[in-house]
């Protein structure tokens, strides 16, 4: 692996967390020639076998309650996403003044690529996925990493070599960052999320604004046109959907940059707004690398949009099944309603995140004819929508089963549940997939 000089040859090290990221940090921890501990709090036989795996390796592997007591003192810790930084397993490192930095952090140091950034409260995935085909269409070797699944210290083990790196981020991840700088930074939106983790939007805010802490202004931003970022040392590509004063603009359903069109929507499968503004942001950090934008343009026409987010499923008896397990914000859930024209009945609910569903109230009001609520939320929701027909339920199968009861022909039945899944599925995939099921079931 062609990398930077490494710092992290004979330090002792533990990586906190057993999941795909940590066990790719504790790997390339092993090339480096790092002593390797993990840690994790969970007793699972998932993670039982994962232990089993990195013992092989030479990766001591300390699992359950004494994952959080373990004594030994490190020179560096390395957590995984997932696990907050008020966790016993972290309070146990930080108690003994170990640094502490992420799996994103880890793999950015020993990388020699740069790096486009992605991050926002909805369609990281989406625009990461978008950016990399359409940075591929106009002839650059690149790949896309992070929060999207595969991470960034697995992707540099491979031996590949890149023009640049696409790599999704995560609040979370962003929380741990110490160098990590990438040569284009993409701001999507922010709407409240993640607030049994933060104290308030705020500090959610501050988290995500700091992709733009270690740029220069050779960098880039690429931002909603009309924001209310504070100041970005990076030059800047702006774009929105509304405002004709933007770098990217819309006009009908040309996007236009410059005032200039460079794609017709209409020739790709893209659709709904909150897909535009994806698109927008993706043709940004094209310009910023300086990339053929018709080349890109071709490039978006054969995409084909990720599923659970308002993937059509299925028509039953007359009614449109729609699967948008991904929304799990309410900006997602707005956007989803926002794309759906007729009747309208929506199946939403999940783990209580401690946001409130009041803000969103006048839209499901005018567009919704029935709610049905499912999940920790359910009765939240339904206090926060006093004016809205409701019905409760104590499951998916249920909800389903009583949507396909209430509507009519020309009805659409839209499950988008506007907060993540966790209370009752493994992730929003194992609850869209779920929700498939149970519509396909239902008769022709």
């Amino acid at each position: 692996m062609s990398s930077p000089a490494n710092p992290y040859s004979g330090k002792k090290t533990v990586v906190l967390g057993l999941g795909r990221s940590g066990i790719a940090a504790a790997r390339l921890l092993l090339r480096c020639g790092a002593d390797v501990t993990i840690c994790d709090s969970g007793e699972s036989e998932l993670i039982k076998d994962r232990a089993k795996l990195l013992k092989k390796e030479g990766v001591t592997v300390v699992c359950g309650e004494g994952a959080a007591r373990d004594p030994v003192q490190y020179d560096l810790s390395i957590i995984s996403p997932g696990i907050g930084e008020t966790t016993p397993l972290v309070l146990n490192v930080k108690a003994k003044g170990t640094p502490l930095i992420g799996e994103l952090e880890l793999a950015f140091s020993l990388s020699e690529w740069p790096v486009v950034a992605i991050t926002g409260s909805n369609g990281k995935t989406t625009t990461t996925e978008l950016t990399t085909l359409m940075l591929q269409g106009a002839g650059l070797r690149c790949a896309s990493c992070g929060n999207i699944g595969t991470p960034m210290s697995e992707l540099i083990m491979t031996g590949e070599v890149w023009d640049i790196l696409v790599v999704e981020v995560s609040s979370f991840q962003l929380e741990t960052i110490k160098t990590f700088r990438p040569k284009v930074a993409l701001w999507l939106n922010l709407s409240p999320n993640h607030l049994d983790r933060y104290p308030s939007i705020n500090e959610y805010r501050e988290a995500k604004l700091r992709i733009f802490e270690n740029q220069k202004e050779s960098d880039w931003a690429v931002i909603p046109f009309a924001n209310d970022l504070p100041k970005i040392k990076a030059k800047k590509i702006t774009f929105g959907l509304t405002s004709p004063k933007g770098d990217l603009t819309l006009q009908g359903r040309e996007i236009m940059y410059l005032e200039k069109s460079i794609l017709d929507l209409s020739t790709t499968q893209l659709h709904g707004p909150h897909n535009t503004a994806n698109v927008m942001a993706a043709f940004g950090a094209g310009i910023a690398l300086g990339a053929d934008l018709g080349r890109m343009a071709k490039a978006i026409s054969s995409y084909t949009p990720p599923p659970h987010r308002c993937e059509f499923i299925a028509e039953r008896g007359g009614m449109r099944w729609i699967n948008d397990s991904k929304a799990t914000t309410l900006d997602a859930m707005e956007q989803a309603i926002r794309s759906v024209e007729g009747p309208l009945i929506l199946i939403a609910g999940g783990k209580d995140k401690g946001f409130e569903f009041s803000p969103i109230a006048p839209l499901v009001r005018e567009h919704v004819d029935v709610a049905i609520l499912i999940g920790e939320m359910r009765h939240r929701i339904a206090h926060d929508w006093k004016e809205v027909p409701s019905v409760l339920v104590e499951s998916l199968e249920e909800a389903v089963q009583l949507a396909s009861k209430k509507g009519r022909p020309g009805t659409t039945v839209l499950f988008s549940p506007g907060t993540s899944s966790f209370d009752m599925f493994r992730d929003y995939v194992q609850r869209g997939e779920m929700y498939r099921r149970l519509v396909e079931q239902l008769p022709a």
